[in-house]
């Protein structure tokens, strides 16, 4: 079983909110992340919602800003945030962009050099970071979901898309909906995969849903604020929409008049998205 080091637990709405790194396989390297366990894991094993937060993010953000633990306890929902990419994989240049590197890995594998041998947040998160919890954590294999928010809401759906028996549900705050498409992911994907524009495409949830929806036809819950400053350039939801409509793939897509890119957003519509999940997972 992988070691994991506590850096600090905090009680929180009957249960307990904490922070933690272990070495990961698959970035090389250390990793960050939360962990809420509501009061019903006293109880026995519960089900699990793993959040992906935005760039710059860390895996504090979301614990502090996204008010879901009060949600999380009432339905007994287990909240996992990773942070955002690696830390101090000392890759040159990781540090130079804000949207780039450090605080975006972006929730791919990389396959270019020198990023692909620690930037592989896909691996991590499908494949590492739940073992690592159900290693040490009281959290349900069988009832897992995922969420998040911009390029974590991009994550989340591409996740779930191709794991279909890993997360039961998903959901997404203004995700980067069709990341070939945009400047934020046209940046991101030369960078960590190349010039071939084809091999974007798996990671993009408006490509993958237009071929393979879920084939069970359980829902995606997106929220979109309409006063969102990326909205036009960087996240297109109009695209997952048209594509979810060729595929025949459900899609509750929530436009939000006078609601931004913030965490003033999510936290507004936090208990509408742990019901999602939670309709789903606790049976």
């Amino acid at each position: 079983m992988t070691n994991i080091e506590t850096h600090s637990e905090h009680a929180s709405f009957g249960g307990k909110t904490g922070f933690y790194s272990h070495h990961s396989e698959a970035c090389d390297g250390g990793m960050r992340f939360a962990v809420y366990t509501p009061p019903q894991a006293t109880e026995g094993p519960v089900p699990v919602l793993y959040y992906l937060a935005g760039l710059t993010c860390t895996e504090e953000t979301f614990m502090i800003k996204g008010g879901a633990q009060r949600h999380a306890a009432e339905h007994g929902l287990m909240l996992v945030a990773p942070d955002t990419s690696p830390r101090d994989a000392n890759v040159p240049g990781e540090d130079e962009d804000w949207d780039f590197g450090t605080g975006a890995g972006f929730y791919v594998d990389a396959t270019e050099e020198p990023w692909s041998q620690h930037y592989r947040m896909y691996s991590y998160l499908t494949q590492e970071l739940p073992l690592v919890v159900g290693g040490h954590f009281p959290a349900r294999p069988d009832a897992a979901g995922v969420f998040g928010h911009s390029m974590g809401g991009h994550g989340a759906l591409v996740c779930a898309l191709k794991n279909p028996d890993l997360f039961r549900s998903v959901s997404a705050f203004a995700p980067i909906s069709a990341p070939t498409r945009v400047p934020w992911g046209e940046k991101a994907f030369t960078g960590y995969l190349g010039g071939d524009r084809e091999a974007w495409k798996a990671y993009d949830a408006s490509e993958i849903v237009r071929g393979h929806p879920f084939a069970d036809g359980r829902n995606i819950l997106v929220d979109q604020g309409l006063s969102d400053q990326f909205l036009e350039e960087q996240l297109l939801p109009e695209v997952l929409e048209e594509a979810c409509a060729e595929s025949g793939q459900p899609l509750t897509l929530n436009r939000r008049e006078g609601y931004d890119h913030s965490y003033y957003t999510i936290s507004t519509f936090m208990e509408d998205h742990i019901r999602h999940h939670a309709a789903a997972l606790e049976g």
